[in-house]
């Protein structure tokens, strides 16, 4: 491999020089407030050890991936036994307000991740990945470029960054582990039927056996950080804060890629984001399985779902239907239950 010679390198880096123009806070764009890497942690269920390569503005803010559903616990109702909850997890809330919609019941199926089948076609594949993968190969591609250029304060730089998102990806890794210990108790081989109301009215409806059901509505995603695991995430932090002072000594030419490189991934991550269909949750996996369905009226929605279900007592604890909405069909169902 050629590599350049120090009067190269001095021409290629003083090309670049702008008099007029100054970067020596090009490092603060790592401190941008965004929740890309957060919500790609969501929509993975977890972090994996090729996210290292992924550096975004906002990496520091990863653990805060546990707020995505900004408050929300929504109100859900089992249409086979009548019982109605709360969905406490919020990475699975998160992932049904994306693929919700206002006035429309979206029907979700969940399974094992392993029993779980799509049609993939080569465009949809490489659309699904290739943003992704551009993200990994883009920092190694600044890694060696910064190397050829001998810059080594930009590489310094790029290192701290990865360095950082080690230690994210350790404490969410983690963090997962000991929120899957409690899932409630097992009921293999029966089969459940949720409906989910989230707010702004739009309605969810999630199928799948009821273990399944639970472990993607059912107690923790992240457990709570340990006082070790809350020292390496604030360790994470201030290194984040460290890089954007160390960058201004790296050169002009490394100060542009790196934020040629912190911007490109952004974008790239975020077109991944859009383009997964799926949520990854302790072992299943939670996609959208049939086109959404309008309604004029939520009575409307009510009424056709106690049909299918043949009960409304679920229908009643939401608060979606009165008694005198159900139809003799629905009571006399009621009945059979109660009896």
């Amino acid at each position: 491999m050629y590599i350049p010679q120090k009067r190269e390198l001095s021409i290629i880096t003083d090309h670049w020089n702008m008099p007029y123009v100054t970067l020596d806070a090009a490092g603060i764009v790592a401190l941008a407030d965004l929740d890309i890497i957060a919500r790609r942690t969501a929509l993975s269920g977890t972090s994996r050890f090729a996210d290292i390569l992924v550096l975004c503005p906002g990496l520091h803010t990863q653990q805060s991936a546990s707020g995505l559903n900004r408050g929300e616990f929504p109100a859900c109702a089992a249409m086979t036994t009548g019982y109605a909850f709360r969905v406490e997890n919020p990475a699975t809330v998160a992932f049904l307000q994306s693929v919700a919609r206002t006035g429309q019941l979206t029907t979700v199926n969940v399974e094992y991740a392993k029993s779980h089948c799509e049609e993939w076609t080569t465009i949809r594949l490489f659309c699904r990945t290739f943003p992704y993968a551009f993200c990994c190969i883009l920092t190694v591609s600044t890694l060696i470029v910064f190397a050829l250029l001998r810059d080594w304060w930009a590489v310094t730089s790029v290192s701290i960054l990865m360095f950082a998102r080690l230690c994210n990806v350790f404490v969410v890794k983690k963090r997962v582990e000991r929120a899957g210990e409690w899932k409630g108790a097992s009921e293999p081989g029966v089969k459940g039927d949720l409906l989910v109301l989230l707010s702004q009215d739009r309605w969810i409806r999630i199928q799948g056996a009821v273990d399944d059901l639970k472990a993607v509505t059912s107690g923790q995603w992240l457990a709570e950080m340990t006082p070790l695991e809350s020292a390496v995430s604030a360790l994470a932090t201030m290194l984040v804060y460290l890089d954007a002072a160390l960058t201004s000594n790296a050169t002009q030419l490394g100060k542009i890629l790196l934020l040629v490189l912190l911007i490109g991934s952004a974008g790239f991550l975020a077109i991944a984001n859009e383009q997964t269909e799926a949520l990854h949750m302790h072992g299943r996996v939670l996609q959208v399985q049939k086109e959404r369905k309008s309604y004029d009226r939520r009575l409307s929605m009510a009424k056709e779902l106690i049909d299918v279900s043949g009960r409304s007592d679920w229908a009643l604890k939401l608060g979606l239907v009165n008694e005198s909405d159900c139809d003799e069909k629905c009571s006399s169902a009621n009945s059979s239950v109660i009896m």
